[in-house]
């Protein structure tokens, strides 16, 4: 069993980064079991003072998350150009931690626009963890699509091998992170 965390960059209740998330974990085929966490807006905004322990209790849950994962997907929307403030500040309390150092870590993206919040957060990343991954990359356009839309958009055929295609080159591409 490969477990896989997915982060959402969204606190947006309806987002369709978060709602591809969890239509990918639906359709995953085995040996993927995908958790996805969606809870950015839970994280107190980073300060260095509080990293000492003990940690805040919602950093030390997504740290532990991380911990027991095998990997990272993380997806996210663009805001004015940029990383969204959330996912930056769960960054920013991961950046001093073991957890996220060389954990494997690839990119999905549900919209055809946001160049520009993925270059910065390939360049993030990729500082971050030595397990970051520019490949597979699964970019879906997904804009103004409910999270039910999405769910059953991602249960055809040709969207669920196309998972099953992204995670098998996650798996393949991750191997020498995960045999350490």
């Amino acid at each position: 069993m490969m477990k896989l965390l997915a982060i959402s960059g969204s606190a947006r209740q309806a987002s369709s980064n978060t709602a591809l998330l969890r239509a990918v974990a639906e359709v995953a085929p085995p040996p993927f079991e995908i958790s996805v966490f969606a809870g950015l807006a839970g994280l107190p905004v980073f300060s260095p003072d509080l990293e000492a322990a003990p940690l805040p209790a919602a950093v030390q849950a997504l740290a532990d998350l991380i911990a027991e994962a095998d990997g990272l997907i993380l997806a996210s929307p663009e805001y004015v150009h940029a990383l969204p403030g959330g996912l930056k500040n769960a960054i920013d309390w991961l950046v001093s931690r073991e957890e996220i150092i060389a954990k494997p870590i690839a990119l999905m993206h549900g919209s055809h626009r946001g160049d520009e919040m993925l270059a910065q957060l390939r360049r993030v990343l990729s500082t971050v963890s030595s397990g970051f991954m520019a490949e597979p990359f699964l970019r879906l356009d997904l804009l103004k699509r409910s999270p039910e839309e999405i769910a059953t958009q991602m249960r055809a055929d040709e969207m669920r091998q196309a998972v099953a295609e992204y995670l098998e080159i996650f798996r393949s591409r991750g191997t020498s992170a995960w045999d350490g």
